[in-house]
């Protein structure tokens, strides 16, 4: 098992009802492929370095789980099938990006505590 961290740019158009079913269908497209969710963080709508699709910005999420290395095909075509995803971005993290980010998600919890 790969650990992987995807970053994802939903359209600014859709409503918080049409955000939530694109998140949940990444997630459950993940788990029931035999993925673990190590964590998943919504970044808000953020203003974007340069226009995508003549949009200005977007709603960023992120999603950190570790899956076997043949499911990142199937699920890469999913977001590149959807039409509400804008840009989306996976990499798989080495032994330093998995203690970066749970170092980065323990000062969040204590941020927000």
């Amino acid at each position: 098992m790969n650990h992987y961290e995807t970053v994802f740019i939903l359209n600014p158009v859709l409503s918080d009802t049409q955000i939530a079913e694109t998140v949940k269908k990444f997630e459950d497209f993940l788990i029931k492929n035999g993925a673990k969710m190590v964590a998943k963080e919504n970044w808000g709508l953020k203003k974007l370095a340069y226009a995508i699709q003549h949009k200005k910005s977007g709603f960023y999420h992120l999603f950190e789980f570790t899956a076997p290395g043949e499911i990142l095909t199937p699920y890469e075509q999913e977001f590149s099938r959807d039409e509400r995803i804008m840009r989306f971005l996976t990499v798989k993290l080495d032994k330093h990006a998995v203690a970066w980010a749970e170092v980065r998600r323990t000062r969040l919890k204590t941020a927000k505590a």
